[in-house]
């Protein structure tokens, strides 16, 4: 049994706002919520798929716009994401909803643990680039992003290896419906070496685009709700374009500590769900 629509309006619009603000993709929070309030896990999948969407579409013209989205980066990773996502999505109906609860605890708890991690930056600013447009160096992975007064080089490094974290990610997101931010994010920063603010930004770009291949198998499988999702989508869109606000006023380490609370906030949910 679904929840009224306004609840469900309302869960949308916090859930996409708390993970457009750690680049996690809002259903990572609607979707355990939901199974929580008594949600099969077959219809709350879809729902969070769909809050995913919407709520990157709200974010993207003001990340855009900042010059913290990396096009080139988010291309090459979201096409192996896109790719093992229609393939989790195909599987999902036959996953065990608890097994898939406790492994989506512990990643997220794993990921709450390297966000947590005291670590020096791993791209400090540069005043040679202090005259950089902030945004990616054409036809690389590199490119700079502007820290207070400060502008910040980078290149993600290890591509291999980092193609291989989204292949996880999109799996996981067709199974679950969650888009994939709370790998995706690690990947990029912990593996890639790419700057917490960009990895962020550019996760919650892609996300959308993973949840919205998982959505096109969802709707031949026949588990779309027009009117729940409809609600799902209106408060993501608000949920959306606030978080992308309040994350573009955080400082990489507070916004490191606040992806770390929510994401062993998430695991904890998950967990007691399971």
């Amino acid at each position: 049994m679904l929840p009224a629509v306004w609840v469900l309006v309302v869960v949308s619009f916090l859930a996409a706002g708390a993970g457009t603000l750690g680049g996690l993709g809002g259903a990572l929070f609607l979707v355990p919520v939901l199974i929580l309030l008594g949600v099969d896990p077959i219809l709350a999948a879809p729902l969070g798929a769909m809050t995913v969407a919407a709520g990157s579409l709200a974010a993207a013209p003001g990340q855009l716009e900042s010059g913290l989205v990396h096009h080139r980066l988010a291309v090459t990773l979201e096409v192996v994401a896109s790719l093992t996502a229609i393939g989790g999505a195909l599987l999902s109906e036959a996953v065990d909803a608890t097994l898939l609860s406790r492994l989506l605890a512990v990643a997220a708890l794993c990921a709450a643990a390297l966000a947590a991690r005291p670590t020096a930056p791993y791209n400090p600013p540069d005043p040679l680039f202090d005259h950089e447009i902030p945004g990616e160096w054409p036809g690389t992975l590199a490119g700079a992003y502007r820290l207070g007064d400060a502008m910040v080089p980078y290149a993600a490094k290890r591509l291999p290896a980092g193609l291989a974290g989204m292949a996880v990610a999109g799996l996981v997101s067709g199974i679950a419906g969650v888009g994939g931010g709370f790998i995706k994010v690690p990947v990029m920063r912990e593996i890639m070496r790419v700057p917490l603010k960009v990895a962020t930004a550019t996760s919650t770009f892609t996300v959308g685009i993973t949840a919205s291949v998982t959505l096109l198998v969802f709707a031949g499988q026949g588990r779309l709700e027009p009117t729940d999702g409809a609600a799902c989508v209106l408060g993501a869109l608000g949920g959306g374009v606030v978080g992308a606000k309040v994350q573009g006023l955080l400082s990489p380490l507070l916004a490191r500590r606040v992806i770390a609370v929510l994401l062993a906030v998430v695991a904890v949910l998950l967990w007691v769900r399971a």
